[in-house]
């Protein structure tokens, strides 16, 4: 990891939007893991996930830091440099998160038919 990313900077203390991935949420999607972006507080899926809508919202908004949030794991991305840095703090998580794929990484077929995610 590193801390020379230039893009730090615009790493703020943020409180998640949602306890999933917001438009997954929305839509009745799953997800795989979930990011923080540490620009605004956005909770997205990441790119192993149907919807990849962390990067999606990097592209929005070019916010530039997304942080491991499923569970909060404390490491961070630069998308911009397209590297792993060191964040200044970690998120607290806000509530139990929702879960589509157990420890062995596969879905839980219940939550995926109902769309109702376990809560860890």
């Amino acid at each position: 990891m590193t801390d020379s990313c230039p893009h730090l900077d615009t790493v703020q203390p943020v409180i998640p939007q949602t306890l999933g991935c917001a438009e997954c949420l929305e839509q009745g999607s799953w997800w795989v893991h979930l990011r923080l972006c540490r620009a605004c507080g956005h909770v997205g899926c990441c790119d192993e996930s149907p919807n990849r809508h962390a990067t999606a919202h990097f592209h929005a908004t070019r916010h530039p830091i997304i942080e491991g949030y499923d569970p909060p794991e404390g490491w961070g991305w630069c998308y911009v440099d397209e590297i792993e840095v060191d964040l200044p703090d970690q998120t607290e998580q806000r509530g139990p998160i929702p879960r589509f794929i157990d420890n062995y990484g596969r879905l839980i077929p219940a939550a995926i038919r109902g769309l109702k995610p376990e809560l860890e």
